[in-house]
């Protein structure tokens, strides 16, 4: 099965914005990651609702929205008015996760708990067959055009067996550094999905860059 690609408009170019979601339109992309940031649980800040709003408004490809923010639970509801298809949250960023994923699951989304570097993917052994996707950081999140940390691959590996071992649906998600030279080593230890940023709009033919990694 061909990886699911998800391009993040957090490395579009801005200024070109809708001519940049009309190029994923006629892509390959899978679907397109939207990378919601509050300065408070990572260092920068992003973009927010009205951008979002707009990019549903052109976009023909599912709205992967994942959000590194503090208290995700209270815009769960705003997220799903602004158009989001899907809705990932931080363990770290959860007091209550398994009432988090119930409550975006409630909205009609499907719902996604993200994994910073450092935490492990043991953790999800309770939750892992409530979740639609799981998200495993291989940066650390907050800024584009990091390189993909080696010790990624086998805690993709560690989370296939735990899918496998629990009969889960959620499939892996893999969001940092991605590019051409390493997604087959990402799809071979266990991913369904990548997330790519600079990888795609920092080249010369983004489309053939999607097509690219869409046949890894």
């Amino acid at each position: 099965m061909k990886p699911i690609i998800a391009p993040s408009l957090l490395s579009a170019d801005f200024n070109n914005l809708s001519n940049e979601i009309e190029m994923l339109n006629k892509s390959n992309a899978d679907w397109i990651h939207l990378d919601v940031m509050d300065g408070v649980f990572v260092p920068n800040i992003s973009f927010g609702i009205p951008v979002i709003k707009s990019i549903r408004e052109i976009s023909k490809k599912p709205l992967d929205t994942h959000l590194m923010i503090v208290q995700p639970e209270r815009y769960i509801k705003t997220f799903k008015e602004a158009g989001s298809d899907m809705l990932t949250v931080h363990w770290e960023a959860c007091t209550h996760l398994h009432r988090t994923i119930a409550q975006i699951k409630e909205e009609d989304m499907l719902a996604g708990v993200a994994l910073n570097p450092h935490t492990p993917v043991s953790g999800l052994e309770d939750i892992i067959q409530d979740v639609d996707l799981v998200l495993i950081m291989s940066v650390n999140p907050g800024f584009g055009g990091q390189k993909f940390i080696p010790r990624s691959l086998h805690r993709i590996s560690q989370l296939r067996e735990i899918i496998e071992r629990n009969k889960s649906n959620a499939l892996i998600e893999v969001d940092g550094g991605v590019n051409t030279d390493n997604i087959a080593d990402i799809i071979r230890a266990g991913a369904d999905a990548v997330v790519a940023g600079n990888a795609i709009f920092k080249a010369e033919n983004c489309e053939d860059i999607i097509t690219q990694l869409k046949q890894a």
